[in-house]
C-alpha cells in the first residue's frame, strides 16, 4: 500500500507557512538572529516572529492560555490538514514534542510564591507532552488515533515514521504527523551546559564549527493511503518510500565517530524504498554544527554515498528540537516540488574529514527523491525517504 503526501503544514524562524519559508529558502535569508528572550542575549536563536498573542489571534484562540509548543504546532497543523474531517476515512494525529507545556511550567514557577497559589494547578497542567498533543487535536477533527513521540531530536521523523507504517499496515487511512518545540530556558541551558551552544550563528558542516544554535516551530505532512484519496479528493504531491529508524547505543547525548546508527538508518531507509543510494537527488541532512554530530554524520554519508547533494537547513531555522524533523521534512517536500536543493547556511570551508561537500549554493536540478535525517541524544537516528509522485 502506497503512502502518499497530500499537504505540508509549517512554521520556522524562516516564516510562519509554506510560503514563507519557501521564499526564504529560495532568497537564502536566515532567520537566525539574537536572543531576545531568557536574558540570553549573546546567544543566537531561530525564534518564530509571533508573539503568543499574535499566535492565539491567528490560529482563533484569543482566550486560551495554551503553552507556546502547541500555539506553534496548531498553526502549522492548520495549514496541513485544512478541514480533513471526513469520517469515513480512519483518521490518526501522530505529534513529536520534546518540550511539550515547559515554557509555561517556567513561567509559574519564576513567579513569587502568592501568584504561584493564584495560578492553581492549571497552569502546570499543560506541561506534560501529551497534553500539547490533545490541545491540538482537538481543535482540528474527531481522531481514530492519537499519539505522542518523544525520541529527542528525531521525535517529528519517527512519528512521520509510524504514520506511514501505521497507514501501509492498515490501520489508518489518513494521518497528520510531524511535530512542534518552543524555545525555553531549561534546553537553553541544557545544550549550554554541554559545552555546545555557540556564541555566534551555527555553521553545520564547517571546519571551524563552534556549536549549535536552538530554535522553535512546528512541521507536518498529510499522510494518505488510495482510499483517502479517493475520498478527500486531494492531490498527491509525493509518496513516502522509504524510512527507517536505528540507534547504535554508543552515548546518552552523542553518536559514534562511525555514525553506526545514521549509516544503518540510511541504508535500511533505502531498502525500505527499494532505491540505490546514487538514486538520492538530495540529502537534507541532520547538520547541528555540534563537533560530535557532524564529524559523525560525514562518516555515515561517506559509507553509505559515493556522492551526494547534500545539505543542513539549521543555518535558516537553527535546531528546532523535536520539530526539526517534521520541518525538514516539509522543506524536503519543497526540493521535490520545486526542484531545488538547499544551501548550506553559514558555510565557510567544508568539514575536510568528509569525501563529499556540502552545498555551498542553491542548486537547481532534477530532484525524484530526496533522503531527510534526523538524529536524537542517544543515537536515536531516523531516515525518510520522499519521492517525486
Amino acid at each position: 500500500m502506497k503512502v502518499f503526501i497530500t499537504a505540508t503544514g509549517v512554521n520556522s524562524a524562516i516564516g510562519t507557512n509554506v510560503n514563507e519559508c519557501l521564499l526564504a529558502l529560495t532568497q537564502e535569508r536566515s532567520g537566525l538572529g539574537s536572543c531576545d528572550i531568557f536574558d540570553y542575549k549573546s546567544l543566537h536563536v531561530g525564534r518564530v516572529n509571533q508573539s503568543n498573542d499574535e499566535l492565539r489571534e491567528r490560529i482563533g484562540l484569543p482566550n486560551e492560555n495554551w503553552p507556546r509548543t502547541a500555539l506553534l504546532g496548531l498553526l502549522a497543523a492548520q495549514e496541513a490538514f485544512k478541514g480533513n474531517s471526513d469520517s469515513s476515512v480512519r483518521k490518526g494525529f501522530i505529534n513529536g514534542t520534546t518540550t511539550g507545556g515547559m515554557d509555561l511550567t517556567e513561567q509559574h514557577y519564576g513567579r513569587p510564591e502568592e501568584a504561584r497559589k493564584a495560578d492553581g494547578w492549571k497552569v502546570v497542567a499543560t506541561h506534560d507532552l501529551g497534553v500539547v498533543t490533545a490541545l491540538i487535536a482537538q481543535q482540528l477533527s474527531s481522531f481514530d488515533y492519537i499519539n505522542t513521540i518523544s525520541t529527542a531530536c528525531s521525535s517529528s521523523a519517527n512519528s512521520i515514521m509510524l504514520g506511514a507504517r501505521m497507514i501501509r499496515n492498515g490501520s489508518l487511512d489518513q494521518v497528520l504527523a510531524g511535530g512542534c518545540d518552543a524555545l525555553t530556558s531549561f534546553t537553553i541551558n541544557g545544550f549550554k551546559s554541554l559545552m555546545i551552544y555557540a556564541n555566534d550563528v551555527c555553521r553545520p558542516f564547517d571546519q571551524h564549527r563552534l556549536g549549535l544554535n536552538l530554535g522553535e516551530g512546528a512541521g507536518y505532512l498529510l499522510l494518505e493511503n488510495e482510499k483517502s484519496l479517493a475520498s478527500s479528493g486531494n492531490t498527491a504531491l509525493a509518496e513516502l518510500t522509504g524510512w527507517a529508524n536505528t540507534n547504535d547505543a554508543f552515548h546518552q547525548t552523542g553518536t559514534s565517530e562511525e555514525g553506526t546508527g545514521a549509516k544503518l538508518a540510511m541504508i535500511r531507509a533505502l531498502e525500505k524504498s527499494g532505491l540505490a543510494a546514487e538514486k538520492i537527488d538530495y540529502l537534507n541532512a541532520h547538520g547541528t554544527a555540534t563537533n560530535n554530530n557532524d564529524k559523525s554524520e560525514m562518516a555515515a554519508i561517506d559509507a553509505v554515498f559515493d556522492h551526494v547533494d547534500f545539505s543542513s537547513t539549521k543555518g535558516f531555522t537553527g535546531h528546532a528540537l523535536g520539530a526539526s524533523g517534521g520541518i525538514e521534512a516539509v522543506f524536503s517536500m519543497l526540493s521535490l516540488q520545486y526542484q531545488q536543493a538547499w544551501v548550506n547556511k553559514n558555510l565557510n570551508e567544508s568539514l575536510n574529514e568528509g569525501k563529499i561537500d556540502p552545498l555551498g549554493s542553491d542548486l537547481p536540478k532534477k530532484i525524484n527523491h530526496v533522503m531527510s535525517n534526523s538524529f536524537g541524544f542517544g543515537g536515536n537516528s531516523t531516515s525518510l525517504i520522499f519521492t517525486k509522485n
